[in-house]
């Protein structure tokens, strides 16, 4: 039986879609972009900023399943330009100080809201 994984401190789905789904002890979180949860408000002064929201997001979900980044096992990165790659890696791997996870990064046409980036993880415990 699969559990549906919300938290207020995240920004609802903004389709037809949960923050996260637990099946026995692995979650799967879907992609976290830099809205912030309480105003709806997109933040998009810097990469940096749009990346630090971006995780923080992230991190709000995993807590609601009373997990952290030490239980990721494997993140994907969305990127509208490569070229803001070396940004989102130095904010990215503060949260991931040892041992992180596997991952991709990967640079698409275009992303919801038309952000700069989109995170989602898979974690377990």
């Amino acid at each position: 039986m699969k559990q549906i994984i919300n938290s207020s401190s995240a920004p609802a789905p903004i389709g037809p879609y949960s923050q996260a789904v637990l099946k026995g002890n692995t979650l799967y979180v879907s992609g976290q972009i830099a809205l912030d949860p309480k105003s709806g408000e997109l933040e998009l002064s810097s990469i940096e900023a749009e990346t630090e929201l971006v995780m923080k997001n992230l991190g709000e979900v995993l807590k609601a399943a009373n997990m952290s980044f030490q239980h990721v096992l494997k993140c994907s990165i969305f990127l509208s330009d490569m070229n803001n790659f070396s940004e989102v890696n130095e904010v990215y791997g503060k949260h991931f100080t040892s041992n992180p996870p596997a991952r991709e990064t990967v640079a698409v046409k275009t992303l919801p809201k038309n952000v700069n980036v989109e995170i989602s993880c898979i974690a377990a415990l």
